[in-house]
């Protein structure tokens, strides 16, 4: 009896405790869901801000890709290899533009090939700003070459035309003259005569100057004798000597060895029958220049 009595308590003692023990578990559970709940919100709201810092970045390196590409445009060169480096570039940013960066990993891609890029350009600029440099560096030396060239070229023309006044002068100055010229119409007896019935031969005698620059050697001397009518009496069609680039007739002829000094020499010319009445001119020519006149009358 006794022994039944203390057994009861215990059992009403241990239902006493249980719903303690359960009342424990579920305030703890309850505060694991509320925290639990609480990291998810916690950890969505995080999410949309990441989400939302990755748009607006995206959108910003793109804005800089586009303003990048906007640079590269307004590099202008006429170096082939530059512009050929340079539409590489714009080509990058073109696929860089493409592509869809959803995660830190792609921006920071992003970012990186935007540096690269920045610098590259920001070379291409130092290079074209060189070469620039160096192109007005050449157009300036150009234009100082042309203005020397332009000087020199001015300097010869002037020297040409100094050296031609010079031959011109050294040619009239080396033509050998003659002086002294004297026409004599002679009868058969060598006796002058202006009697055209009595005329045997025309004799036209000279000197040749002295003239210290001309070349020595034979000299030969063509007599032209000149009717009134202005017709030139010859004893051959085939007498011919060159003047100034033509060919003229000649009367009569005579070869002297020249020696640069003083020479007295006679040509003459027999009656053809070809003399008429009237006042005759005398030309003497040697080397190609007219180097004496003279005149008679026949009557």
């Amino acid at each position: 009896m006794s022994d039944t009595q203390n057994e009861v308590p215990e059992v009403i003692e241990t239902k006493k405790h249980l719903p303690i023990g359960m009342i424990a578990v579920s305030i703890i559970l309850s505060a694991v869901l509320v925290f639990m709940v609480v990291m998810y919100f916690n950890q969505k709201n995080n999410m949309l801000e990441m989400e939302q810092f990755l748009t607006e970045e995206k959108d910003s390196l793109a804005n800089e890709l586009r303003l990048l590409a906007h640079s590269y445009d307004t590099l202008k060169t006429n170096n082939d290899t530059l512009n050929a480096n340079i539409a590489r570039e714009k080509e990058r940013i073109v696929q860089l533009l493409a592509v869809n960066a959803s995660n830190t990993q792609l921006i920071r891609r992003y970012q990186s090939e935007i540096t690269t890029m920045r610098d590259i350009m920001k070379s291409y600029i130092v290079q074209i700003d060189s070469l620039n440099t160096r192109n007005q560096i050449l157009v300036a030396e150009n234009q100082q070459i042309r203005q020397e060239i332009s000087v020199v070229q001015t300097t010869n023309e002037e020297l040409v035309k100094v050296q031609e006044q010079l031959n011109a002068q050294v040619e009239i100055a080396s033509v050998i003259q003659a002086k002294d010229i004297t026409s004599s119409t002679l009868n058969r007896n060598r006796k002058e005569t202006t009697r055209l019935n009595l005329l045997k031969t025309v004799m036209v005698c000279f000197t040749l100057r002295e003239n210290p620059i001309a070349t020595a050697g034979p000299k030969e001397v063509f007599m032209r004798v000149i009717r009134p009518d202005s017709l030139v009496i010859s004893t051959s069609s085939a007498n011919l000597f060159d003047y100034n680039n033509d060919k003229l007739i000649f009367s009569a002829n005579r070869t002297a060895e020249y020696m640069n000094q003083d020479i007295e020499m006679c040509i003459y010319l027999d009656n053809t029958g070809d003399f008429i009445e009237g006042n005759y001119s005398v030309e003497l020519y040697l080397e190609g220049s007219l180097i004496g006149r003279s005149s008679f009358m026949l009557k």
